[in-house]
């Protein structure tokens, strides 16, 4: 037994989080994705150095990059959440069974139990698609007890792929249109997620100070070919749903803090 237990090393994963700086990083892309001058700045560290430490985070896959829609040379950095996930749960399972378990899992497709209806507002450029789709998703996961909203800087109209990859997961949004982010200037939400670069750029101030969220995502209707822009859409609306489902664990976990 005790050569066994000398045996045993710490995952690979867990020493890599172990790092305080690297710590502060994962926290703060679980909340928004960050460019590094916006990491540099709220962690007050020198550039080169979270710069490391990010490579050490890509090394493993626990974060993405994207260089940024709005301005190419600025990269976004994203958390992997279902990459560190897998690999946490894996840790504990290899501490002990019992610890491989899921609670997320088990109650993932369950409608969120929040004690208010929270005020949710997605914005990005055309209001086509990602910001359309993450509307629906939200209202669909959140059980009626989101108010959710969505608007554009530029609205056109919903994307015809955005409406058929939403039924396809058995959401419908053949009711949903475009709407201009001017609508909703004056109203209050307790959080304000823009989810392209270009409209995160010129997001304007809403009262109540809501929590500005950040999620880089390309535009899947800039997409070439009719086979690959349907698989973009595809991928962006299983990236939502993942995202949105954390943001939905965390809206709970702020209101049970709040009680």
């Amino acid at each position: 037994m005790a050569t066994s237990l000398a045996l045993t090393q710490p995952p690979q994963f867990l020493k890599v989080l172990a790092h305080d700086l690297r710590w502060r990083m994962i926290v703060a892309l679980a909340r928004s994705d960050m460019r590094v001058q916006e990491l540099v700045t709220l962690l007050k560290h020198p550039p080169n150095l979270v710069s490391y430490h990010l490579k050490q985070l890509r090394a493993l896959k626990l974060v993405t990059e994207r260089r940024s829609a709005a301005d190419g040379r600025d990269v976004y950095y994203s958390l992997a959440l279902d990459k560190i996930r897998t690999m946490y749960l894996a840790s504990g399972q290899a501490l002990h069974p019992a610890l491989g378990e899921s609670e997320t899992e088990t109650h993932a497709h369950e409608p969120a139990h929040t004690s208010k209806h929270v005020r949710v507002l997605f914005l990005c450029t055309h209001n086509s698609a990602r910001s359309q789709m993450a509307e629906a998703i939200l209202r669909h996961l959140g059980g009626g007890r989101v108010n959710v909203f969505s608007a554009g800087s530029e609205p056109s109209e919903v994307h015809p792929l955005a409406m058929r990859v939403m039924a396809e997961i058995g959401i419908d949004i053949r009711q949903q249109w475009s709407k201009h982010l001017d609508e909703f200037r004056g109203q209050t939400f307790d959080y304000v997620v823009t989810v392209c670069d270009q409209v995160r750029e010129s997001c304007p101030v809403f009262p109540g100070h809501p929590e500005q969220i950040h999620w880089s995502f390309p535009d899947p209707a800039a997409v070439e070919g009719k086979e690959k822009q349907y698989r973009a859409f595809k991928d962006t609306a299983t990236q939502l749903t993942t995202r949105i489902r954390f943001l939905l664990l965390s809206i709970n976990r702020s209101q049970e803090n709040a009680r």
